[in-house]
């Protein structure tokens, strides 16, 4: 692959301009660069790398650097898919650093980030500017890896996924996990499922003679099950830098991710405290999510059996009032912790740790399995359930017998 480059610049005291390698990345590698004059004020650069190297670093070293402004353009085999970018400052000297540890891993892991992603850039023929405000935010920080770029060129070449990738939050799960919306498929495809055929065998011949109470269950247990899927996914954080007033709790949930057992990017790394934040606060919104459905499905079935009992007197005794508020926070509490760490393991380690890495080219395959661990997951949670309602007397145990709850 060949690289050519334009740098021009304003005239400013002598000053050298070299190509050097950092020590301790394996990914630059001894690059062939020639030279050709143009003019007084502009060099024409070309680049062969060597096999292997990504791209080629090079700075300005100069007292009176910090006074002038280097223009660059880049094409890559020909391409047009030029990189403006202005330098202010001679800053990008100084690779070698002594300030230790992990800061100047992460300044190096984000530097690589940043060169991966502009490079991908390139190569696809589109600038920084084309993409959305917060994936170009993310890649100028060098938040993101040029293979995130990728997958996000590959998804916007879908109509639908062009769509649903401008809400934020399906963009960060859809760049972690292509798979992310099969997962919601057969999430809610299998809480139908289970949840029509507990309601059918817990009614058996008046099943539809209750069918607006058989709806009402099965679409808020559907909304729990898309809950389910969605807040504890992993995923790519494109997120706005909070303020400068932000609270110091605030500071540290934003910094936890998503999933407790996810991946971090390069550049990127939680502590164990980040994530044990991440099941705190996932749990807190499973249990406003498992509350508030549990609230409104319970509702609207009591409403409904007291209109039929207004109608029909013969059922007064047969059907009893669900009780709402001990039901609907017992449902809450169950999701927050039954429901959230066993969806954050699916997630984060069954799925992403152990399956994605070895069936990731078998996506059909990879598929299947998922949908074999969740129903096996959902049916666990049914059990879980079972035990959890006899345990706090929120149902009578004959009625817990033959109720399934999808969660």
């Amino acid at each position: 692959m060949s690289i050519s480059a334009t740098l021009s610049f304003t005239p400013s005291p002598p000053r050298s301009f070299s190509t050097h390698r950092p020590n301790s990345n394996p990914i630059f590698l001894p690059p062939s660069i020639s030279f050709a004059a143009k003019t007084t004020n502009a060099v024409s650069l070309v680049v062969n790398p060597a096999r292997g190297s990504l791209f080629t670093a090079f700075s300005i070293n100069s007292a009176a650097a910090a006074n002038s402004e280097v223009n660059t353009k880049l094409s890559i085999d020909g391409g047009d898919g030029g990189i403006g970018g202005n330098n202010n400052g001679g800053g990008g000297g100084g690779g070698g650093g002594n300030d230790g540890g992990n800061e100047g891993g992460d300044d190096s892991n984000k530097k690589r980030n940043k060169g991966e992603a502009l490079m991908a850039l390139a190569e696809a023929g589109r600038s920084l500017e084309s993409l959305p405000r917060d994936l170009k935010a993310a890649i100028e920080d060098g938040r993101i890896p040029g293979s995130i770029v990728l997958k996000f060129l590959d998804l916007e070449k879908s109509g639908f996924m062009n769509w649903l990738m401008q809400f934020g939050g399906f963009k960060e799960r859809l760049l972690a996990d292509d798979l992310f919306l099969t997962k919601i498929g057969i999430e809610c495809g299998v809480g139908l499922f289970t949840k029509t055929a507990a309601e059918y065998q817990k009614r058996k011949e008046n099943f539809f003679n209750e069918l607006e109470i058989v709806f009402a269950d099965v679409v808020m247990a559907i909304i729990a099950d898309f809950m389910l899927v969605y807040l504890p996914a992993p995923t790519v954080s494109l997120r706005a830098p909070l303020g400068l007033d932000a609270g110091r709790l605030a500071k540290f949930f934003y910094n936890c991710p998503d999933n407790a057992f996810q991946i971090a990017l390069p550049g990127a790394s939680f502590s164990f405290l980040q994530r044990i934040g991440a099941i705190a606060r996932n749990g807190a919104k499973l249990f406003a999510v498992g509350t508030t459905s549990s609230l409104v499905g319970t509702t609207v079935t009591n409403a409904l059996i007291n209109a039929r009992k207004a109608v029909d007197h013969s059922t007064a005794e047969e059907v009893e009032n669900v009780p709402i508020l001990s039901t609907s926070v017992a449902y809450g509490v169950y999701m927050a912790v039954s429901s959230n760490l066993r969806y954050q393991l699916l997630a984060g380690v069954v799925e992403q740790r152990i399956l994605e890495p070895v069936l990731h080219q078998h996506k059909l395959l990879l598929s299947a399995i998922c949908f074999a661990v969740r129903t096996g997951n959902t049916f666990l949670g049914s059990l879980l359930w079972v035990d959890y309602a006899r345990l706090i007397g929120i149902q009578k145990a004959h009625e817990v017998e033959s109720k399934v709850v999808m969660d």
